[in-house]
């Protein structure tokens, strides 16, 4: 698997989440992970294999959520 830049956070996966109106049902289906994963996650339970995050960031980036590297989240407008 491939280094994907810095981890994301629980509160950047729940922003992303948001911007894009997806609730956690959503996530886990378009990540290919289950809800427990994305709801341990963000809820800081427990942590999560580096392949699930993987997962989680490339299905919200490619639904156009941006992980700026000072921290913040935005919605890249699409074309």
């Amino acid at each position: 698997m491939p280094q994907h830049g810095p981890l994301i956070t629980p509160a950047q996966c729940c922003a992303g989440r948001a911007m894009l109106r997806w609730s956690i049902a959503q996530l886990a289906h378009q990540a290919r992970v289950s809800s427990k994963t994305i709801n341990r996650f963000e809820t800081e339970e427990r942590e999560i294999s580096p392949r699930s995050l993987f997962q989680m960031v490339r299905a919200l980036e490619d639904a156009g959520v941006e992980f700026r590297p000072d921290g913040s989240v935005r919605l890249v407008p699409r074309h």
